[in-house]
């Protein structure tokens, strides 16, 4: 009997990936404000971009990291919430408006 071992490796990346890009997200809205999703949405197309030319978990890990980055769109949006709500401190070298 052989043990498929690409849906554990899947799912061990997928969370080290998402582990990965959290704190990513509070680093860029603390350094640079809600403005840096541009970044996140052409890193999220370039990825998915660059999976459709892959494959086997490459293709999936790539594709899935692309899917990730256009998370954090999302996410960088909430994290402007939390900063403005206090759940995070602000930036003291930014000016908010």
């Amino acid at each position: 009997m052989e043990l498929n071992l690409t849906g554990p490796v899947l799912g061990v990346a997928s969370l080290f990936i998402i582990g990965v890009y959290y704190p990513v997200v509070i680093w860029g809205e603390y350094w640079f404000s809600e403005r840096i999703w541009p970044l996140f949405l052409l890193a999220g197309a370039a990825l998915i971009g660059a999976s459709l030319f892959l494959s086997g978990t490459a293709c999936y890990l790539t594709a899935f990291t692309g899917a990730v980055n256009l998370w954090a769109i999302a996410e960088i949006k909430e994290q402007t919430r939390r900063v403005r709500d206090g759940k995070y401190p602000r930036n003291p070298r930014r000016r908010y408006g």
